[in-house]
């Protein structure tokens, strides 16, 4: 049986487990350093969650919901072994919160965002830990689920706090009307500077996007 437990401070026994399952998972750059969740964790609106297998720590999901844009991001999912059900556990665990976080705030949700690498374009294949963190099923799975690629050339700022450009991934989007096809230009671009608004080095690269954004309509949604 797994239990969906919620870490709110790096003081959590479970924590250091999470931590190193993160870095099993993801590359170094994605990662945030051990010391550094301790204001994240703190902040009521980051909802860090583990499922937990007889006491140990087996997966892993962080989420956020913002109220005045009436969308989600999934900041990751973790699924630490095979055969035990973790990521439909976690991901109906996850639906659940969300969508009272959203009636709690007055809202409708019209989505959720995630970020996906694209393995085709990533000089590595083999990071993942294990076989349903590869990059090739992940992004398969959030196809399954729903989610569509935004049409427009993605970057993001490295979560070391480097300032580095990570250019290896999509920006995805779970419309809650499956029948929608584009997303306004400047909901992406308000989300990003809100999302990314914690880390204080961000590369040129990320900033002319952001502009780039602000100056279209709308974003084409695509199949992913």
């Amino acid at each position: 049986m797994l239990t969906y437990h919620r870490i709110q401070s790096i003081e959590d026994p479970h924590f250091p487990a999470l931590h190193q399952l993160l870095g099993t998972i993801f590359p170094p750059e994605e990662v945030l350093a051990y010391e550094l969740w301790k204001e994240p964790l703190l902040d009521p609106s980051i909802h860090v969650y583990v499922a937990l297998h007889q006491g140990q720590v087996v997966g892993a999901t962080e989420y956020r919901y913002y109220p005045q844009l009436r969308v989600a991001m999934t900041d990751f999912t973790i699924i630490g072994q095979a055969g035990l059900g973790i990521g439909r556990f976690l991901l109906r665990q996850r639906e659940k919160d969300l969508q009272q976080l959203a009636k709690a705030s007055g809202t409708e949700s019209i989505g959720m965002f995630a970020e996906v690498y694209d393995p085709f374009r990533a000089q590595i294949h083999e990071f993942g830990g294990v076989s349903p963190m590869n990059p090739i099923v992940r992004r398969e799975v959030l196809s399954h689920i729903g989610y569509k690629k935004l049409n427009f050339p993605y970057v993001h700022p490295s979560w070391d706090h480097e300032g580095n450009a990570v250019s290896e991934l999509d920006l995805c989007f779970l419309p809650a009307d499956e029948e929608q096809s584009e997303l306004a230009a400047s909901l992406i671009a308000t989300f990003l500077e809100t999302y990314y608004a914690a880390l204080p080095n961000k590369p040129q690269q990320w900033l002319d996007m952001v502009e780039t954004l602000k100056s279209k309509q709308a974003v084409e949604l695509l199949p992913l």
